[in-house]
C-alpha cells in the first residue's frame, strides 16, 4: 500500500520553530511530527510513503533517507514548485499512486491522533466507493466546515461551512483513503481543458491550484462516492503553538492509557511526563503534569515545569518556573526565570537570569536581557 502526506507549506503558524527546521521535523513528544504518521502507516501495511514537499525539501529528504532504511520502506518526495492547493499534490503524484489498483492513504502533516489506518482500510473496502474521509467531533461546530452524513452507513450528503444552526458536529479530520479512480476527478490546467492525464495519456503538463475540499469532495458526495468514518479517541491539528501544547496533553493521556510504562514516575513527577533517557534532572524539581523533555536536556535543581515541551539540548537553570511554554533546541533559560502563556523560544535562544517572559515568540539565536510583560514577537 501507499500513502501521500501533504507536507508542503512554510509552517508560518508554528514559527519560530519552523525557521530552523520544516514543520514535519519539529519534535512532538520527542519524535518528529512526520514520524508519528509514518510509523503508524507502516504498522498498517504501507510500504511506500510519498511526501508532497516544497519548503526545506533538502533537509527533509536527508532525514527521510535515514528513516527509509530504519523502517524498511520506500519514501519518495513529490516537489511542488508553486502552490497547488490541496488537490494539486495528488495530481502531481498520480503516477506514483496509480501503478496498481490498491487504495491509498492521504493525510495532512499537522494532524496528531491514534491514526486508525487499519480501521480506515476495512471501512473503505466495505463500502466499495471512491473515497473515505475521517471525521471527528467538535464542541463548537459553528467555527468549522461540518460534514453531514448518514449515521448508519457513513454516506456523506453534503458539507456546510460554519453553520449558524446545528446541522452536524463532525468535521474533516484531515485523513483520507481513496481508490485510484478518484484521481481522474482532479482537474489539470492545460490549454484550458482537462489535463491529458485524465484521458489516460499519462502526461502532466501544468496544474492550477485546486481545493480537494471545495471542488472535489462535494461532487463525490453528490454522486454517492464519498463516505465518513468517525474517529474514536483524541485528535488535534498541532500546526500552531497553543494547539501543539493541547495536542501534547492529549497524546500523553493516550500514552497513559496504552503504554503507561513510557511515562516517568517517582518523586517530583506529577501526572503525564515523558522524559528522554539522556535528559539530566537535578534535585528538588517538580515536573508535570503534561511535560515532554527531549534528548540531552538539562534541568538544574529546583526547576518547576508544567504543560511544556522542552526540545533537544535545552538547559533550564536552577529555580526557574515554566508553564505552557515550548523551549527550542539548544536554548538556555537562566536562574529564577518565570515563563508562561504560550511562550515559544526558537533555536539557541538565551534568556538571562531573573526575568519574566509572558507569551513571547522569540526568533532563533536571540538573547533576552529584559523582561517581556506583554505577549509579543522578539526579532
Amino acid at each position: 500500500m501507499k500513502a501521500l502526506i501533504l507536507v508542503g507549506g512554510y509552517g508560518t503558524r508554528l514559527r519560530p520553530l519552523t525557521l530552523s527546521v520544516p514543520k514535519p521535523l519539529v519534535d512532538f513528544c520527542n519524535k518528529p511530527i512526520l514520524l508519528h504518521q509514518v510509523e503508524a502507516l507502516v504498522k498498517a501495511g504501507v510500504r511506500h510513503v510519498i511526501l508532497a514537499v516544497s519548503y526545506m525539501s533538502d533537509l527533509l529528504e536527508r532525514e527521510m533517507k535515514a528513516q527509509e532504511q530504519r523502517l524498511g520502506i520506500k519514501i519518495s518526495l513529490s516537489h511542488e514548485k508553486e502552490p497547488l492547493g490541496t488537490a494539486g499534490p495528488l495530481a502531481l503524484a498520480r503516477e506514483l499512486l496509480t501503478d496498481n489498483e490498491e487504495p491509498f492513504f492521504v493525510l495532512n502533516s499537522d494532524v496528531i491522533c491514534d491514526f486508525p489506518f487499519e480501521d480506515m482500510l476495512k471501512f473503505h473496502k466495505n463500502h466499495g466507493k471512491e473515497g473515505t474521509i475521517v471525521v471527528t467531533k467538535v464542541e463548537e461546530p459553528s467555527k468549522y466546515g461540518v460534514v453531514v452524513y448518514e449515521g448508519e452507513t457513513g454516506r456523506i450528503h453534503r458539507f456546510v461551512e460554519k453553520p449558524q444552526v446545528f446541522v452536524s458536529n463532525k468535521i474533516n479530520a484531515g485523513m483520507y483513503i481513496f481508490s485510484p479512480s478518484m484521481l481522474r476527478r482532479i482537474q489539470c490546467a492545460f490549454l484550458s481543458q482537462w489535463c491529458r492525464c485524465c484521458q489516460n495519456t499519462g502526461q502532466l503538463n501544468s496544474l492550477r491550484p485546486t481545493s480537494i475540499e471545495k471542488e472535489i469532495f462535494p461532487v463525490m458526495a453528490e454522486e454517492g462516492h464519498l463516505y465518513a468514518m468517525e474517529l474514536q479517541g483524541f485528535w488535534m491539528d498541532i500546526g500552531q503553538p497553543k494547539d501543539f501544547l493541547t495536542g501534547m496533553c492529549m497524546y500523553l493521556q493516550s500514552v497513559r492509557q496504552q503504554a503507561p510504562e513510557r511515562l516517568r514516575t517517582g518523586p517530583g513527577f506529577l501526572g503525564n511526563v515523558l522524559v528522554d533517557p539522556t535528559a539530566v534532572i537535578g534535585e528538588n524539581c517538580t515536573i508535570g503534569p503534561n511535560v515532554t523533555i527531549g534528548a540531552g536536556v538539562v534541568l538544574e535543581d529546583g526547576v518547576r515545569i508544567k504543560r511544556c515541551t522542552v526540545l533537544k539540548d535545552a538547559h533550564i537553570r536552577s529555580h526557574s518556573w515554566l508553564e505552557s511554554c515550548i523551549v527550542g533546541w539548544s536554548s538556555s533559560v537562566g536562574q529564577w526565570v518565570r515563563m508562561e502563556n504560550v511562550t515559544v523560544l526558537g533555536e539557541d535562544v538565551i534568556v538571562n537570569d531573573e526575568l519574566y517572559i509572558n507569551g513571547a515568540n522569540v526568533l532563533p539565536h536571540k538573547s533576552i536581557t529584559d523582561s517581556v510583560p506583554e505577549p509579543r514577537i522578539i526579532m
